[in-house]
């Protein structure tokens, strides 16, 4: 297939990672436990399974992590992609109400409703609820997502249809520990 004109003339524009949750200040806390998935490993590519689209259901994979620090009230999750051609990243994941006493989270829990009680899911991509999955432009190279897991010292109460920004500001200053996971994903 052919390269795409738009993706190739935006190669260079990239939100950035420093445009991440993680790279906030007042995120910020010891990687004291850490986030894996059966699906991929760090820094490798998420399969095809995972990928976004538009008009179908979208499949999470399954997230697996160590224990949480001592004193975690609730896990929260920001799944985000740095690389997309705008000022800011997308959010391809934002979910509240994660227990820390699970050690993960099946296959398709970060579907909208979750299968998994508990987890409440903000405005991501487009406005959805729930995993979108990857879906960079074609041509425009390869993309990280970076799944961000925060353990919080009290559970934010927000209203059903929450937003990033709302998450950030009710947990700012709650975090005790974080782990991280790339993959990556390109559409050629």
């Amino acid at each position: 297939m052919p390269a795409n004109p738009l993706g190739v003339a935006l190669r260079s524009r990239r939100a950035g990672h420093h445009t991440l949750a993680w790279a906030r200040p007042d995120l910020r806390a010891p990687e004291n436990f850490a986030l894996t998935s059966p699906a991929f490993d760090h820094e490798a590519p998420i399969p095809g399974k995972y990928r976004g689209r538009l008009l179908r259901a979208n499949v999470s994979p399954a997230l697996t992590w160590t224990p949480p620090p001592a004193g975690a009230a609730e896990l929260v999750l920001i799944a985000q992609d740095p690389d997309v051609p705008i000022g800011k990243p997308a959010t391809h994941a934002l979910t509240l109400g994660i227990s820390p006493a699970l050690d993960g989270i099946p296959e398709n829990a970060l579907a909208h409703p979750s299968s998994v009680p508990g987890l409440r899911h903000g405005k991501g991509a487009l406005g959805r609820r729930g995993w979108a999955g990857p879906m960079p432009i074609r041509s425009h190279g390869p993309h990280s997502y970076v799944f961000q897991l925060f353990a919080l010292d009290q559970s934010p109460a927000l209203p059903d249809g929450f937003t990033l920004d709302q998450v950030i500001a009710a947990v700012a200053g709650h975090v005790i520990g974080r782990a991280r996971l790339d993959g990556t994903y390109e559409i050629r």
